[in-house]
């Protein structure tokens, strides 16, 4: 398991009732189902990743955040919602961290920092949309249509009254540095955020 959802996983309490929005092929949903105990559901639009989860034994409902919402589901109905590397693939991230709040206790969310250093180098000295591990698409077919960086993503939560418990920072490969802690908006790849109202 990447060693991102090896530090999600120590933030979830066994029992949790979690919901995982864009839950990919529900790597994350069956670790947690295994070794906290935990129940709920995966959103997935891909037919590929629904019939591995399927596979998995994992609970997975085939819905579009961006076209039906997340209407269907009660206030606070889970203990933990999720969404991991994809809130820069949603139309509205705002809305969507509202909705994420209304419908969880706590929710944890990660996503690629467009601040990093090699991502200025390279748009300084190319003059081009960068390309990377954490973001290996051309400009014209990128699935990430809102990229922010790790201070963007903390305006927003100020702005929102959002309370942020945790944040840790890792490399492209998931895994902790000490130097990310020194700089992180400059040389950290990926944030992870626990973040609660």
């Amino acid at each position: 398991m990447r060693a991102d959802l090896e530090i999600i996983e120590k933030w979830i309490q066994p029992n949790s009732h979690v919901l995982d929005l864009g839950c990919g092929d529900g790597t994350l949903l069956d670790y947690l189902q295994r070794e906290r105990q935990a129940t709920g559901f995966g959103l997935e639009i891909n037919p590929e990743h629904i019939t591995t989860c399927m596979g998995r034994g994992v609970c997975v409902i085939e819905q579009d955040m961006d076209e039906q919402g997340l209407g269907n589901f009660e206030n606070q109905s889970f203990d933990v919602v999720l969404m991991t590397q994809a809130l820069q693939a949603v139309r509205r991230p705002d809305v969507v961290l509202d909705e994420m709040l209304r419908l969880g206790r706590e929710c944890i969310v990660t996503f690629p920092n467009f601040a990093y250093w090699r991502l200025r180098w390279y748009l300084m000295r190319n003059g081009r949309m960068p390309e990377s591990e954490t973001l290996p698409y051309k400009w014209y077919n990128t699935p990430n249509i809102h990229l922010c960086t790790f201070n963007d993503f903390e305006a927003l939560c100020y702005r929102k009254n959002i309370k942020i418990k945790n944040r840790t920072v890792v490399d492209g490969e998931h895994r902790y540095r000490w130097f990310n802690r020194l700089w992180p908006n400059m040389l950290g790849q990926i944030a992870i955020y626990r973040i609660t109202r």
